[in-house]
């Protein structure tokens, strides 16, 4: 793939106002309906690592959202920068739906190609945005996993052209559409906790790794085109006994670990459980005062935000970070304490995470239950269904989804400040409304990150 940019500024003047109109209006009529052959949505793959289908890596598992997102569309399309995994993906695909799919490891491809409808967007983290905006813009539908950015810029933008495009896009935060959770919801709006206070979100410390060397990426792997729109860099990797992968790298599933392509904890498990927090405490609108690492540990030393070792996973292994709202709310976020999200208000109390709700509030509905429809109304006013399904009844009906870009966005910058207050290790004070650092220019830098050079974002 050569270094390229796509401008599609004349794809998009207005709201309503696309180039082929009249094409996208056909899509959306195909879109009304997903249970005939003919009426179901085209869908194409742009990532097909473990979070698509771990089939697709190598791994005889059935983990992965594809087997569900395929109950509702057929896959026409793949692509991956991994040769074996996109060959492994395409070869699925045909098993699926008894046709051949289209193979690419340049994912333009698939936005130059009128014939699909939803892009699901598996990547890492740090190619979301690019190829989410650029889906919306050419009049796509967009599934992305969470989290949906890499940067707080990032959000504003997708924010922007979702709201302009009015295209449908559902964020892979399926604790939205997860009974606990939206019985969690459903008890806090109807009052049985008091006035919320506090969150806090338990999600786990992260790995550490050996030194890796520099090694030759393999042959199956376009390193040039994995590593996208953020700094080239070399390729690391060492064998062993370590997760999925059975290696540490600067790659595959082990990205996360980097703070060049991911948040680390605080954007992987921190985008499912203050997405809930946020949702609960009614913040989806607006954003922290104010953010303390009371404790923040990282793998190597750190100078001015920036890991000074690269050979090893740099994020945050260790943290306490309190992010604080106007009018005293707060958020706190932590290594430790297990996993999940406790609830704190003026009447009680509550804990929830994906095997379990708890606490007093939840007990007394044995005697005294919720108001018929109190879940329909907390997953805004719809039918309670799964998270795939919530999406393409979205992208049919042209409804608002569970889990859209807007709040997302407004939940995942209290964890890009989580990261950023990690990595300077100091408090950042932070102004909802302009969405800007108050008085500390090093920290408002990590707002965003340059692009490098043919892989921008263009509008």
């Amino acid at each position: 793939m050569k270094n390229r940019t796509i401008n599609r500024r004349t794809a998009i003047s207005s709201s309503l106002s696309f180039a082929g109109a009249a094409l996208l209006l056909s899509r959306d009529q195909r879109a009304r309906g997903f249970a005939a052959a003919n009426d179901r949505p085209r869908v194409a793959a742009i990532g097909t690592g473990s979070r698509w289908y771990q089939k697709a890596t190598g791994i005889d598992r059935t983990y992965g959202s594809a087997p569900d997102f395929r109950k509702y569309g057929d896959y026409v399309a793949v692509c991956d920068a991994d040769s074996d995994r996109r060959e492994r993906a395409a070869a699925i695909a045909k098993d699926w739906t008894g046709t051949t799919a289209k193979v690419s490891a340049d994912y333009r491809a698939i936005i130059d190609d009128d014939s699909i409808d939803i892009v699901h967007i598996s990547t890492p983290d740090h190619w979301h945005a690019k190829i989410a905006i650029e889906a919306m813009l050419a009049g796509k539908d967009v599934y992305c996993e969470k989290p949906m950015t890499l940067t707080i810029e990032e959000g504003r933008l997708m924010t922007k052209v979702c709201k302009e495009t009015e295209r449908v896009v559902q964020i892979g935060t399926q604790q939205r559409s997860s009974h606990p959770f939206i019985q969690a919801i459903a008890t806090i709006q109807a009052g049985r906790l008091g006035e919320i206070k506090k969150a806090t979100c338990s999600i786990g410390g992260a790995p550490t790794s050996p030194s890796l060397p520099v090694v030759t990426p393999p042959k199956n792997l376009d390193w040039n085109l994995w590593q996208g729109p953020v700094p080239e860099t070399d390729f690391r990797y060492l064998a062993g006994d370590n997760g999925e992968t059975q290696s540490w790298s600067r790659g595959h599933y082990e990205f996360r670990w980097w703070y060049e392509y991911s948040g680390g904890k605080l954007t992987d498990w921190g985008a499912h459980h203050v997405d809930i927090a946020t949702w609960g405490l009614g913040l989806t609108e607006t954003g922290p005062v104010s953010i303390d690492p009371v404790l923040a540990k990282h793998p190597v030393e750190f100078k001015d935000g920036y890991p000074l070792d690269p050979s090893r996973y740099n994020t945050a292994t260790e943290f306490l970070i309190q992010a604080k709202f106007s009018g005293g709310k707060e958020i706190e976020i932590r290594h430790d304490q297990g996993n999940g999200i406790l609830f704190e208000g003026t009447e009680g109390r509550l804990f929830v995470n994906r095997g379990r709700v708890t606490g007093k509030p939840i007990e007394d509905l044995k005697s005294n239950p919720l108001p018929d429809g109190a879940m329909e109304t907390a997953y805004k006013n719809r039918p309670l269904t799964d998270h795939f399904r919530n999406f393409f009844e979205s992208a049919r009906d042209r409804k608002e989804p569970i889990s859209d870009v807007a709040s997302h966005h407004r939940a995942l910058s209290t964890c890009h400040l989580a990261g950023i207050a990690a990595r300077l290790n100091r408090k950042i004070n932070w102004d909802p409304d302009s969405e800007r650092v108050i008085g500390d220019p090093l920290a408002e830098s990590f707002i965003k990150r340059d692009r490098r050079n043919g892989f921008e974002i263009e509008m």
